[in-house]
């Protein structure tokens, strides 16, 4: 059988710790932030744990993680 090729646009996305969590960045970090409040901005540099719901999807993208 042969390797399962990563899907390198999840990959650089998405990190799988060593027990299993799916972390993701929260998006809209890029630019137009001077309209957004501190307190969002400061939630936006916090990484957000996915949902157990997509976990299984994710898995298949990267399958050697």
């Amino acid at each position: 059988m042969p390797k399962l090729k990563t899907t390198k646009a999840v990959s650089k996305r998405i990190k799988i710790t060593k027990k299993g969590k799916v972390i993701v960045r929260k998006g809209g970090q890029d630019h137009f932030n001077t309209r957004e409040s501190g307190k969002t901005m400061r939630n936006k540099r916090r990484d957000i744990k996915l949902a157990n719901a997509n976990k299984k999807n994710i898995k298949t993208f990267i399958p050697y993680n």
